[in-house]
């Protein structure tokens, strides 16, 4: 009897210690900031944003997301739901290996007649180039090209970025397949190259006011050192034409998508799509790209360890744009200026005697750090390790990686970065660098204004809270055809890191 009541007694301790490590690993659904979560269902399909029609095991972050982040205040439009219905059934049928997809590529290198019908397929080709923050955010705008133009996008995949994201079109994909004919051209298409549109307008080889022929495919070269000619892509005229062309091959690596507003004949269309205007990337974000399985487990394993069981997360993305980069101390000052002015993290007690704990619990804040480099984390986590915080909490940093160099197209490399970055969309705050598209993406997707971090240079503040969590299309076309419109709307704003650049605003969710 004995022996029996300490065995029972044995397997009931184990069992409420494996009930209570299970516990301690749920994501936010299970527990939110240690509190129990209510009973509420989650969004796994991100307000519809995203369809019940994948395999749920294929691609886990696809549906799992919505367990590790708080709900989107921002509600996608029913206009862009219905529009990304539309645009699947439309890739459905124009897709890799459809009837509609051998025959359109039979036209490549032929010149056609406007009056003779193409069929409802067209298409975008999406040459990788830059880092992962470019490619995502260019990505994007294509995107929304391809919906207001009735096109399909299909990417290079010579980089490869099946290892980064899963699919996000049922029933097809966005691969552009390795035996397309221009594939050995695609890395011809540069600011010279011959069938590019700029370079055309520019040899009078096309002219956007004459339509009796249009070429099968163009180039649009749309790189930060395009001139004047490429920039004619976002004038009224030269789209009439453009529209025309059945297959359009963008080499591109800005975040177009303001210019896209300014031009008359699509505003209408993206007013409906977008009722707030500043929500344009966090929702295609959120419906194009989900991490691979490899990428989502590197996600998870560091939110759970490092994330999950904080009251407060803050992340801080660190890139030193200048040459040679590095540790600076100037750079690590600024930090430590905005976190201290913003009341983003406590201060640092000069002794024990000094800590002003108002709180019967002191909190756990988690610092998330990403950087090519050790240092700025490393000051950190020693600050707070050799020193209490002023108010009596604990802070803990982290740094997932110290890469050291940027490694394009190295695919551990590149999984990290995505990893890091959909990490920094996880906290509830955020301090990104200027100008970095690292940090534009996180902001994105988390619903995110940051406080971004001026140029340390001839400021007076550390760094200002950013007017919204659109990215800036770092070098704007605000000359030429759309000079007058910039100046008179009210949506589009110079960015906070970038006077040259333009980003999205709304001004009805200022604050």
């Amino acid at each position: 009897m004995k022996l029996t009541t300490v065995v029972t007694c044995l397997l009931l301790s184990s069992l409420m210690l494996l009930s209570l490590f299970t516990f301690n690993h749920q994501p936010l659904d299970a527990t939110i900031k240690g509190q129990t979560n209510s009973r509420k269902p989650r969004d796994e399909l991100l307000g519809g944003l995203l369809t019940k029609e994948f395999d749920e095991e294929s691609c886990l972050s696809r549906y799992h997301s919505s367990l590790y982040r708080k709900p989107s205040p921002y509600k996608p439009s029913q206009y862009l739901l219905s529009k990304l219905r539309i645009y699947e059934m439309l890739h459905k049928r124009c897709g890799p290996g459809t009837k509609a997809y051998k025959e359109a590529i039979k036209i490549l290198g032929h010149y056609q007649n406007v009056s003779r019908s193409v069929g409802e397929c067209r298409y975008i080709v999406w040459i990788a180039v830059y880092g992962l923050g470019n490619r995502i955010l260019t990505l994007s705008s294509l995107f929304l090209y391809a919906l207001l133009t009735g096109r399909i996008i299909l990417l290079d995949q010579r980089t490869d970025i099946r290892s980064l994201f899963c699919e996000p079109f049922p029933g097809t994909s966005w691969l552009l397949p390795q035996d397309f004919p221009l594939t050995d051209q695609l890395d011809s298409f540069n600011k010279n190259g011959s069938h590019c549109y700029g370079t055309m307008l520019k040899n009078n080889t096309i002219k956007s006011t004459i339509r009796e022929t249009v070429p099968s495919y163009l180039c649009l070269y749309l790189i930060h050192d395009y001139e004047d000619h490429d920039k004619m892509f976002f004038c009224e005229r030269d789209q009439n034409l453009i529209r025309q062309v059945p297959w359009l091959v963008f080499n591109a690596n800005l975040y177009f998508i303001p210019s896209l507003w300014l031009i008359p004949s699509y505003q209408t269309e993206l007013s409906k799509l977008f009722p707030q205007k500043d929500t344009v990337f966090h929702h295609l974000g959120r419906y194009l790209f989900h991490p691979t399985n490899q990428v989502w487990g590197m996600i998870t394993r560091s939110y759970n360890t490092y994330l999950s069981r904080a009251d407060e997360t803050l992340g801080i993305q660190v890139r030193v744009l200048t040459k040679p980069a590095g540790y600076f101390q100037h750079v690590m000052n600024q930090i430590l200026a905005c976190t201290k002015r913003e009341s983003l993290l406590p201060e640092v007690a000069a002794t024990e005697s000094k800590v002003t704990n108002t709180s019967t619990r002191p909190k756990l804040i988690s610092v998330l750090v990403t950087s090519l480099y050790p240092e700025y984390s490393e000051n950190l986590r020693t600050m707070y390790w050799e020193g209490p915080s002023s108010t009596g909490d604990m802070v803990q940093v982290y740094q997932p990686s110290q890469e050291v160099y940027q490694q394009t197209d190295k695919r551990l490399h590149d999984q990290k970065a995505l990893a890091e970055i959909y990490l920094l969309s996880l906290t509830d705050k955020l301090v990104t660098s200027n100008s970095s598209t690292f940090g534009y993406v996180a902001q994105g997707l988390g619903g995110l204004r940051p406080w971004i971090l001026y140029k340390p240079k001839n400021q007076t503040a550390p760094c200002v809270k950013a007017i919204s969590m659109e990215p800036c299309f770092l070098r704007a076309a605000i000359y030429g055809c759309q000079a007058k419109t910039v100046k008179i709307t009210r949506f589009v704003t110079p960015c906070e890191d970038r006077l040259t650049g333009l980003k999205l605003v709304d001004f009805a969710n200022e604050v």
